[in-house]
């Protein structure tokens, strides 16, 4: 076991961390479009 393998800095599960990272990305392109939507709406 090496050095890194002992002192672990974040201890979470990874599958929690990628749920989070992709509801984030999911959530910030989603909220693009949704403005998108409603400037073209307003543009006629």
């Amino acid at each position: 076991m090496n050095e890194f393998e002992k002192n672990v800095q974040s201890k979470t599960n990874d599958v929690s961390d990628s749920i989070v990272g992709v509801t984030v990305s999911f959530g910030f392109f989603a909220t693009m479009f949704i403005i998108a939507v409603v400037i073209q709406l307003i543009g006629g």
